[in-house]
């Protein structure tokens, strides 16, 4: 095994390091199972309300709850491995993750069900940054399209098999031990992998900070981290909680103000010569800060489309669950295949892939409100949502994952995991906020009006988000071409 560390490897050594393709195989295991247990979890709900006699606030918080921790620690556990090692942080995660995963699948009740979810949330947190930081330090040019690419598909085949495992799992353990089951299938996918980035990852895996003026816990910027992960929880907690209050949602401007508060203590950190939690320079990187704001929106309002197609052929037509699982399968499909496929041409085509996605995504929203209506006005049959969700899945591909390249490409690899972690934190955010108000919009719609018309309404106004975040990508690309001309000119 390698005997270096992670920040002794140059941009060129590391990138050739023949142990890279083995690395990236560990990260995608780790990714596979943290989204499989989140679309798995989706599918048994039922059941752990059944065998648990959960409340339905308990219930909100067996998914809340794991949003909300993730969200919290994802900035802070990158920086943590970009200072001290991924390899170290990302095996700390996946243990986590698997022994929240037994607490979980051996939960007596939903308190300790959700005291579990918490953890498994921390888990992912500590994995999921590690593994784009890895990626960004392995992998260069056009590989690293490609390693992004495998990555998208791997999230496509995740999101596809997840619904379809979760029901086979409960029908094989029955509805009191099944969902169970989907807790513990995590196991060993968890040992597996850790076990693989104990024998593969280079050594040692965590490492002190290069010699600087501060180090130890200053080099972590720990008040940094606090005003960080207080902001993202005062945000998000008005919009998981299942009914909160009016005085609940004065934490949505609390939270601001300590965004605010932590770009003035960032400011000052790194005037006093102290390493910052973030290298908030990355933010005039116009690459940088537009692919930020464009995977923000778009998460926005995508994530509402798996929310509301559901319901709707759930409540609104009275499809099973297992029917509503197989609405997504080709859109799934052909995600991971497109994300396969721009992975590999990103580098050729730059921002224009994600421009086409974008396209082709709001095509698929649009094609699947027409479905919805001339099923409603013209008796066409609502299975013709497979291939407008086919469309929006296909365009999905070729913008999470390529978006990511383009995004990361010019960031310094000393900061690759923070960085990461604040696009998949706007990522965070634009999901919760997005569910909670655009399935508020459907819902105050429905009671005046039929599943047809609040879908419809619904799906509009994720395709006008769509759309904004689409004149972003247009900006960039438009940034980009002046920096080219600049460059020439010079």
């Amino acid at each position: 095994m390698a005997e270096v560390t992670p920040e002794q490897h140059s941009p060129t050594d590391s990138t050739k390091d023949p142990i890279r393709w083995r690395i990236l195989i560990v990260v995608l295991m780790a990714i596979v199972m943290s989204l499989i247990s989140v679309s798995v979890v989706n599918v048994a709900l039922a059941s752990i309300q059944d065998a648990l006699d959960a409340s339905q606030s308990a219930l909100q918080w067996v998914l809340s709850g794991y949003a909300l921790t993730f969200g919290v620690v994802l900035v802070s556990a990158g920086r943590a491995g970009d200072l001290m090692g991924r390899g170290g942080f990302f095996i700390l995660g996946a243990a986590l993750f698997t022994l929240s995963s037994i607490a979980a699948g051996l939960a007596p009740d939903t308190n300790w069900l959700n005291a579990a979810r918490f953890v498994q949330g921390v888990g992912s947190g500590f994995l999921n940054p590690q593994g784009i930081g890895l990626i960004q330090q392995y992998f260069q040019g056009s590989e690293r399209g490609r390693a992004f690419g495998y990555f998208g598909t791997t999230v496509g085949v995740a999101v596809a098999i997840g619904p379809v495992m979760g029901g086979f799992l409960i029908g094989l353990g029955g509805e009191e031990f099944g969902w169970r089951l989907t807790f513990l299938i995590n196991v060993p996918v968890g040992i597996l992998t850790i076990v693989l980035a104990w024998l593969w990852f280079p050594r040692p895996l965590i490492h002190k900070p290069k010699s600087q003026e501060h180090s130890g816990l200053s080099s972590l910027d720990p008040v940094g981290a606090l005003l960080l992960g207080l902001g993202v929880l005062a945000v998000l907690y008005p919009f998981v909680e299942s009914n909160p209050s009016g005085r609940l949602w004065l934490l949505f401007p609390a939270g601001l103000l300590l965004f605010y508060l932590w770009v003035l203590w960032e400011r000052w950190y790194t005037r006093r010569g102290y390493s910052p939690m973030v290298d908030l320079k990355i933010f005039a990187t116009n690459s940088y800060r537009n692919g930020s704001i464009i995977m923000t929106l778009y998460f926005l309002g995508m994530t509402s489309v798996w929310v509301l197609i559901p319901l709707y052929v759930q409540q609104g037509i009275g499809f099973s669950a297992l029917e509503a699982g197989a609405v997504s399968i080709p859109s799934a499909l052909l995600s991971a295949y497109s994300a396969n496929w721009a992975g590999k041409r990103v580098n050729h085509y730059g921002r224009k892939v994600v421009i086409g996605g974008l396209i082709t995504a709001v095509f698929g929203v649009v094609s699947s409100i027409a479905v919805v209506l001339l099923h409603e006005y013209a008796g066409v049959s609502v299975w013709w949502l497979l291939v407008s969700l086919a469309f929006f899945g296909l365009g999905q591909g070729s913008v999470i994952s390529p978006n990511q390249t383009l995004t990361l490409a010019e960031v310094p690899l000393a900061y690759a995991g923070s960085s990461g972690a604040i696009v998949q934190t706007g990522q965070r955010i634009g999901t919760s906020v997005g569910i909670a108000v655009i399935t508020a919009i459907v819902f105050a719609v429905l009671p005046r009006s039929s599943w047809t018309v609040a879908v419809s309404i619904g799906l509009l106004t994720i395709t006008v988000i769509m759309l904004l975040a689409l004149t972003m990508a247009f900006k960039d690309l438009r940034d980009r071409r002046e920096k080219s001309y600049l460059s020439v000119r010079q």
